[in-house]
């Protein structure tokens, strides 16, 4: 996902300057569309999480106090909420192993922005397997021509297509689904409310 897109971030840090300075340097990253919550206690924390679950959560580890960041995930609904740990002292790396990243006060507008681009771009076997899920309104109308038991050529007479394109684009349906019978696709069309009961040909 690009970084052109909109991300929830908060910020957890007691420290008014550092806080205040890192939301100054966010704002001014190129192609960064966000929107901040501040938080300067433990209290404030989980209230914020809980109202306004952000994409990411940006914390000095010594905010946290005695919670583990997946207890707080868990107790705020947080579950897929990226954790960063915002480092300006020694911190214990057995601690830093349960972040996803880590951004030091010395780092470059650069380095953070590289930072939260990669958190925020999911892995590109994710970004294939949506892909090749995701069917086109052709290819839907064409799954439900199938499920009611029209031939390849009473498709192509009903959409204005040549048989030839009907052929491939059932070609592109079972590599995109992974389903490669009638019957799979009838539970496919059925499960995806693009057909009733009553319009499938027994």
């Amino acid at each position: 996902m690009p970084m052109s897109s909109f991300v929830n971030i908060a910020i957890a840090e007691p420290s008014a300057i550092i806080r205040s300075g890192f939301e100054a340097v966010l704002k001014r990253l190129p192609g960064l569309r966000v929107q901040l919550f501040e938080i300067a206690t433990v209290e404030l924390l989980q209230e914020t999480l809980r109202l306004h679950k952000p994409d990411m959560l940006i914390v000095n580890p010594s905010l946290l106090g005695c919670y583990t960041l997946p207890l707080l995930k868990e107790e705020t609904g947080c579950t897929e909420m990226k954790c960063i740990a915002l480092l300006y002292t020694v911190t214990d790396p057995i601690l830093l192993r349960l972040y996803d990243d880590q951004i030091n006060i010395y780092d470059s507008p650069d380095e953070i922005r590289n930072k939260l681009e990669r958190l925020h771009t999911p892995p590109a076997e994710e970004i294939e397997n949506e892909e090749q899920q995701t069917l086109s309104a052709r290819e839907k109308e064409i799954v439900v021509c199938v499920v009611k038991g029209m031939t390849n050529r009473e498709i192509a007479d009903r959409l204005f297509l040549s048989t030839h394109t009907v052929v491939t684009h059932r070609r592109n349906i079972a590599r995109k689904l992974q389903i490669h019978s009638a019957s799979g696709l009838t539970v496919y069309a059925i499960v995806n409310k693009l057909v009733e009961l009553n319009d499938i040909k027994l």
